[in-house]
């Protein structure tokens, strides 16, 4: 019996085993695609969920990275952040030096200003946008842009919508992300990025067949978006949020 009951179990766990491996075959592996979506997806409620707690803004509205300006130093402290900047942004890499010159001027006004920080906060700000686009999502959208860009985005999605067309988008990543101008006027900043990104985009009719573009397939895109910031005092300082005030096709 006891011989009968080991071949038994034997078998018994051969056949648990084999089981195991034929579902680790069908329901597959985690890849390095899904890791970046699943972060992506963190860093977005990440960013929902500091914006919903900021003070004196809405809860949408993407906030560009910067240091922290909670503690006022003291005035040779100020002096050496201020040359600490400088030399920073005199560092940072640009295609023309007047990138810089219109960088070195944002930084006079707003010491905590970052050309770096600035251009991970777009890159985020830039995936957002897409997706809210895409999405439909106009609340969204309303705090992240300016008033002429956003009737412009939500009557394209109107006519969209009328039509009976779906977007079905998926935001791959972006390639590359450049200050090409900056400029200060009147008090208000003014940074220009060219972003070259990845995205599979498809539009689809309302019997949910693709009519333009390909939902298999990833194209590069190229947009030229200017983001502004009102910097022209102490208390518009405060508010750290850029907008999208503008948007170019490439030459």
């Amino acid at each position: 019996m006891s011989g009968q009951f080991d071949f038994i179990t034997l078998i018994a766990l051969i056949v648990a085993v084999a089981a195991i491996i034929k579902l680790r075959s069908v329901l597959g592996h985690r890849t390095d695609d899904d890791e970046q979506r699943v972060e992506r997806l963190r860093a977005r409620q990440r960013e929902a969920s500091q914006r919903a707690g900021a003070d004196g803004t809405s809860g949408d509205v993407i906030t560009l990275p910067r240091r922290d300006r909670d503690t006022a130093p003291a005035t040779p402290a100020v002096e050496a952040t201020t040359a600490d900047v400088e030399s920073r942004i005199k560092a940072y890499p640009v295609t023309d030096p007047s990138i810089t010159t219109g960088l070195l001027d944002i930084a006079k006004v707003d010491p905590a200003f970052d050309p770096e920080e600035f251009l991970g906060g777009a890159g985020r700000a830039y995936e957002l946008i897409v997706s809210a686009f895409a999405e439909g999502n106009r609340r969204m959208l309303k705090d992240l842009l300016s008033k002429d860009v956003f009737e412009g985005f939500s009557s394209a999605i109107a006519e969209r919508e009328a039509r009976g067309e779906t977007l079905d988008q998926q935001f791959v990543g972006i390639k590359k992300a450049e200050i090409t101008e900056t400029d200060v006027k009147n008090g208000i900043a003014s940074i220009t990025v060219r972003f070259n990104s990845e995205l599979i985009s498809a539009t689809r009719d309302k019997a949910g067949e693709v009519i333009s573009g390909d939902a298999q397939k990833i194209k590069d895109v190229t947009d030229i978006w200017t983001f502004s910031r009102d910097i022209s005092s102490a208390k518009a300082r405060s508010n750290p949020n850029w907008r999208l005030v503008a948007t170019q096709a490439p030459n």
